[in-house]
């Protein structure tokens, strides 16, 4: 299966588990089985990566495990901005894929598109930006190896103002737990 297969499939599954209203997610109960494919935007969990850098306070870092087959992986992370500036997440690499892009989720009528976010994330004075499954992500393309239960994913944020900051984020179950 190639990436836009695999995209079209999760973007098609993600239509199907949401209220005919568009404005809902709901986990439909034949997804809940598969892994990596629940709605629901979950606590990080225990575990997860932090780190300080300046004003900005990050939490909640981790990826989910791949499976097989799977050509991309998708990490994330909290921000709080505790200080009087705004500031931008412009980036994130990472050693362990050849690219990492940051995306977004979003209704588009009543179908869940993915984009990429080009220019990065804005990150508002006083303001935390949480990226979490369904909503804003990192997502890891041109893996290395994939993303194994137990182990971590090195990821370097740079941001406009604060500069950047090197983390080890853990990587959970393809569930997210």
């Amino acid at each position: 299966m190639n990436r836009c297969q695999v995209a079209a499939l999760l973007m098609s599954a993600a239509a199907l588990s949401l209220s005919t209203g568009g404005a809902m997610a709901q986990q439909s109960g034949d997804m809940k089985g598969m892994a990596g494919m629940h709605m629901d935007a979950q606590a990080a969990p225990s575990g997860s990566a932090t780190g300080k850098l300046g004003d900005l306070d990050i939490s909640g870092g981790y990826v989910r495990a791949m499976l097989p087959g799977q050509p991309v992986g998708g990490g994330y992370i909290t921000i709080h901005n505790g200080g009087k500036a705004d500031d931008k997440l412009t980036s994130v690499t990472s050693s362990a894929a050849g690219k990492v892009e940051l995306h977004e989720m979003k209704m588009d009528g009543e179908i869940m598109k993915m984009r990429e976010i080009k220019g990065g994330i804005a990150i508002p004075a006083g303001a935390t930006v949480t990226l979490s499954p369904n909503t804003m992500h990192m997502m890891f393309k041109q893996v290395k190896t994939p993303f194994k239960k137990g182990g971590s994913v090195p990821v370097m944020l740079m941001f406009e103002k604060a500069g950047m900051v090197d983390l080890d984020l853990p990587v959970v179950s393809a569930k997210g737990n």
